[in-house]
């Protein structure tokens, strides 16, 4: 598994991550729609650790910077 994801990708994905459970930590989001985005933080908890995107492979995105030849 080769990682596609860039740095700022991953920081991203944590921060979203973190303002989706301090908004239900918060009580501003509930029922149904706080069960999909705690999921969906999740995933991307675990792909920002990980550094790989499965739904980039497919796609053949990567965010990650290319090394320069130096």
């Amino acid at each position: 598994m080769k990682t596609n994801m860039g740095s700022l990708d991953r920081v991203a994905r944590i921060v979203v991550a973190a303002l989706i459970g301090v908004l239900y930590f918060a009580g501003i989001i509930g029922g149904t729609l706080a069960i999909v985005l705690l999921i969906v933080a999740g995933i991307f908890i675990l792909t920002s650790f990980v550094g790989f995107c499965p739904l980039y492979f497919p796609l053949g995105i990567s965010t990650k910077g290319r090394k320069s030849k130096a």
